[in-house]
């Protein structure tokens, strides 16, 4: 196994990370910063009010992704599998 597999390898795993982990961030930070300015707008600091719509926000983008995510993270498992012969060398 050479060390330019094993770097592409690692390589893809954190591409294809931050690819099906970007989205869900980015919503929980949009999310997080509209609450946060509504709070700072109307002084209310509820602590729900904080995490609540955060949480649903990501569920519903979870919901949404995630078979676009199950796809992405099978295609790579198989080509990862389908590689691992010339890996293993």
């Amino acid at each position: 196994m050479s060390d330019a597999l094993v770097l592409q390898a690692g390589r893809e795993a954190l591409q294809l990370t931050l690819l099906i982990g970007g989205p869900v961030l980015l919503v929980g930070l949009l999310v997080g910063v509209v609450v946060s300015i509504f709070q700072a707008a109307t002084q209310v600091n509820e602590m729900t009010l904080a995490y609540v719509p955060k949480i649903l926000a990501v569920f519903a983008t979870v919901a949404l992704l995630g078979p676009w995510m199950v796809a992405t993270l099978v295609s790579y498992t198989s080509g990862l599998l389908a590689r691992l012969p010339e890996l293993v060398r």
